[in-house]
Order: C-alpha cells, then sequence, then structure tokens
C-alpha cells in the first residue's frame, strides 16, 4: 500500500523547471546563432536575465494544481513572444553581429515547442500522479453550509486531478450531518487534523472571528481562502482564481512568496556571501582562530541550533566569544562573564557573526532577513506575540530590519520582542531589494558607529 502524504510537491520542482527553460533557450542559442559573431558570454547573460524578468512580469511559472491548460498556453504564447522581441532588441547594439531572423526564428520555435512539451508533460504528469498513487493531496475544510460552499465541495470530489481532500464543514447556522462542528472547534480541529487550507464563506461569520482566524492561519501557516457570496470581499486585496468556474478569492502572499523573488534574493545570497568569503574570511578566519585559541580554551565556531525557515532547525555558526559553558541557551547580557576579552570586541564590531555567511552559501540563512532567536525564545514567545511564527515564512538573516533600527541584543523586556517582531513582519510584507542594500549599508554604518546593545 502506497503510503499517502499530504501537502505540497517538492519545493525545488519549480526551481527544476526554471532552470531547464534556460538551459534549453542557452544551448539552442549557442548551437543556432553561433555563426552570428556574437560575444557568447554577454548574449547569454542578456538572454537570461531577460527571461527571468518576462517570466516574473507574466507570473509564467505561476501554475498551480487548479490552473487549466488554457491558462498554461497562454502563459507560453505571452512569455514567447516578448522574449522573441527582446532577442531581436539585442542586435541593433552589437555592431559586429550578423543579424539573421531566420536562426532567430527556428531558435524560438524550438524553444516554444520543447519548452511547452516540458511544461505540459509536468502539469499532466503530476495531476496524473496525485490520482494514482494519492499522494500529495491538500485536507480542506470548508467554513459555512451555503449553497455556494456546497457547490466548492463538489468541485473537490469531482475534480480528484486537483488534489484535494474535503474534511468537512464547520457552521454556527447549520446542523448537518457532514457539518464536523462550530466555528470556535476550528483551531484544535485544523491542528489535529492537519488541516492545509481553510475555505471560509463570509457571510458565516463575524468580522471579529474572521480577524482571529486570519491571525490563526498566519501563526499556523495554513492557507486561508474566501467563498465569494457577498461583494464586500472585491473591495479588499484579494486574487481570484478558479476552480473549474467556481471562483475563489485568496489573501496576497508577500513579494518572497514569489518564486522568481526568492530566486532572486537567492542569486543576490550567493554572490554576497561568496565575496564576503573570498574578500575578507579567507585571510581573517585565521587571524580570529589564533587570538580566540591564544585567549581560552575551546573550539574556534560555535555551533548552535536555531528555528529557520517553516520553522525546521539548521546549524547557526559564529566564531566563539564565550568561555565553554553549559549556559548557551541563556542570550548574553550586559557584562556577562561568560564573554572574553577577544569575544567583547568580536560582538561589539559584529565580526563574531561573519561565519555565518557559509549558512548563507550553504542555503540556511540569507545576508538580510529576521535573526534567527533560540529556541527557547521561540517557545516563551510563539504564544505572546501576535505575528511571532510569520518570522519564519523566510530564511532568517545575519542582519535584518529590526537590528538595524536598534532592537538587538539582549531581550530585556516583552516590549523590546514585541518591537522586533513589528519590524521582521515589516520587512516580511514589504520586502524589496532595494530595502535589503540600505539594511546592509546601515549595518556596516551601525559596525563603525558601535551599539549600546552589541554586547
Amino acid at each position: 500500500m502506497v503510503a499517502q502524504q499530504t501537502g505540497r510537491y517538492s519545493k525545488y520542482i519549480r526551481p527544476i523547471s526554471i532552470t531547464i527553460d534556460i538551459l534549453v533557450i542557452t544551448i539552442l542559442s549557442l548551437y543556432f546563432f553561433r555563426d552570428l559573431n556574437l560575444n557568447m558570454v554577454y548574449y547569454i547573460a542578456y538572454q537570461t536575465l531577460a527571461w527571468i524578468f518576462i517570466a516574473f512580469l507574466l507570473k509564467f511559472y505561476e501554475v498551480y494544481r487548479f490552473t487549466t491548460p488554457v491558462e498554461i498556453i497562454s502563459k507560453i504564447f505571452k512569455q514567447f513572444s516578448l522574449f522573441i522581441l527582446v532577442v531581436i532588441a539585442f542586435f541593433p547594439f552589437a555592431k559586429t553581429v550578423i543579424f539573421s531572423g531566420k536562426a532567430i526564428a527556428i531558435m524560438t520555435t524550438i524553444s516554444f515547442v520543447i519548452i511547452a512539451g516540458i511544461k505540459y508533460f509536468l502539469f499532466f504528469y503530476l495531476k496524473k500522479y496525485r490520482i494514482t498513487t494519492k499522494n500529495n493531496f491538500r485536507n480542506a475544510i470548508i467554513i459555512g453550509y451555503t449553497p455556494e460552499a456546497i457547490r466548492l465541495k463538489e468541485v473537490f470530489d469531482n475534480r480528484q486531478d486537483y488534489g484535494y481532500r474535503f474534511q468537512g464543514y464547520f457552521s454556527d447556522k447549520k446542523q448537518n450531518p457532514e457539518v464536523k462542528g462550530r466555528v470556535d472547534d476550528i483551531k484544535n480541529f485544523v491542528i489535529d487534523q492537519k488541516i492545509d487550507e481553510i475555505y471560509c464563506s463570509l457571510n458565516e461569520i463575524s468580522n471579529e472571528k474572521l480577524k482571529e482566524l486570519v491571525e490563526f492561519s498566519d501563526e499556523n501557516n495554513k492557507t486561508i481562502k474566501f467563498i465569494p457570496d457577498t461583494k464586500e470581499i472585491f473591495s479588499k486585496n484579494m486574487r481570484i482564481d478558479y476552480y473549474e468556474l467556481f471562483p475563489v478569492l485568496s489573501l496576497q502572499k508577500t513579494q518572497l512568496h514569489n518564486p522568481t523573488i526568492k530566486g532572486i534574493k537567492r542569486g543576490f545570497d550567493i554572490v554576497f556571501s561568496f565575496l564576503v568569503i573570498v574578500l575578507i574570511l579567507s585571510w581573517l578566519m585565521p587571524l580570529i582562530a589564533i587570538l580566540i585559541k591564544l585567549e581560552s580554551k575551546g573550539p574556534v565556531f560555535f555551533k548552535q541550533g536555531r528555528p529557520g525557515l517553516d520553522e525546521n532547525e539548521f546549524f547557526c555558526y559564529k566564531f566563539r566569544s564565550m568561555q565553554v559553558n553549559e549556559t548557551t541557551e541563556k542570550e548574553a547580557s550586559k557584562n556577562d562573564p561568560r564573554v572574553t576579552k577577544m569575544g567583547r570586541f568580536m560582538r561589539k564590531t559584529s565580526i563574531d557573526e561573519l561565519p555565518q555567511f557559509f549558512n548563507v552559501l550553504l542555503g540556511d540563512m540569507s545576508v538580510v532577513g529576521p535573526r534567527p532567536h533560540l529556541w527557547s525564545q521561540n517557545k516563551s514567545y510563539a504564544s505572546k506575540v501576535k505575528k511571532y511564527m510569520v518570522r519564519h515564512y523566510v530564511k532568517p538573516g545575519i542582519t535584518g530590519l529590526a537590528q538595524v533600527k536598534g532592537y538587538r541584543g539582549e531581550i530585556e523586556t516583552d516590549e523590546d520582542m514585541i518591537n522586533r517582531i513589528k519590524f521582521d513582519v515589516f520587512y516580511i510584507e514589504n520586502w524589496s531589494i532595494v530595502m535589503d542594500i540600505k539594511i546592509i549599508i546601515q549595518t556596516v554604518v551601525n559596525i563603525f558607529k558601535g551599539e549600546d546593545k552589541a554586547y
């Protein structure tokens, strides 16, 4: 018997799809444009960036289980229409190249056929895989027992290729054998039954309960969507999707949920961390290691498990700044006796954090993001501070908005943590590459200025 699994397919499927597409257009360009006197290094770089930018603009890789084949072919035509124009636009700027409309037409046509074929193969294969193996389904519940809610449940039942498993209705207004309980019972049911998605009829619950439900979904990484049985919802920040002809409204996700944006941020992290490792750590690390060893016994590096993306544990690396002790889950305080003289200097200048660029290169962290807290802090504040768990939607960072705003170091009061989370959530919801660069620059400035709470 095949083991059943809930949830999404591997997070690597979309990046793999992007990589395959870029490889296809790169290989075909190298072959068909070989006699056009192009500087292929510059052209391939231009072509790759253009492809990614167009894909981001047209949401080319945003294909979901409920996406229709017509939508996919529309995305492919739009992508290639703009891509052809961008390819043609390169030639007038390179004076020595030979323009060949025939070579461009052949390259883009073959690329179109191959990429369309791969995209459709993956789309239908994954649907077939869901049906035959009953894997990768999404557990779903519906709040409300309205005609619209019943129609949505019928879509789940009739379209098994969508991969949804309906687990029951919840309603305060209607009683029925299919109604599992009241709205107040939802939170425990969602946790106990590992529900992935909550579909809510807005006429069913009050604004106060709706707000609580959205906050609960944020804190527990659940997806909440809405059944449009009222006109009021259309004035809000919503995205509309169609399950066959049935409209479903979703809260807009942040920029950092977008696969293209995640790819851009990851690319920036790789380049930036590689440069820091090669240009700074390559010569600084041996010097720091000698100074640490001369002052106290113990390892050069301090390794500690921290909660990362989706609250999965990773090992965070630092230069050891304390005497070896048994109280590593206790954060450093002012004049902490555990901190060595060398450690005090490293903490003041943030040099102790530099090994985390290896964490960034490995993919456990980002250069900019919410700082990874201790596990003890996670357990203590997860239920006390609203939206605390939202910080686990993204990779933790070496520096972050909260840190450059002065909320770093020891948490002395709950207010310190509340303000830190406020800035973390603002960063996640309003991310831009410009903001990342500003935070990095401000971090460097703060290192030279010195910070009162860096101890």
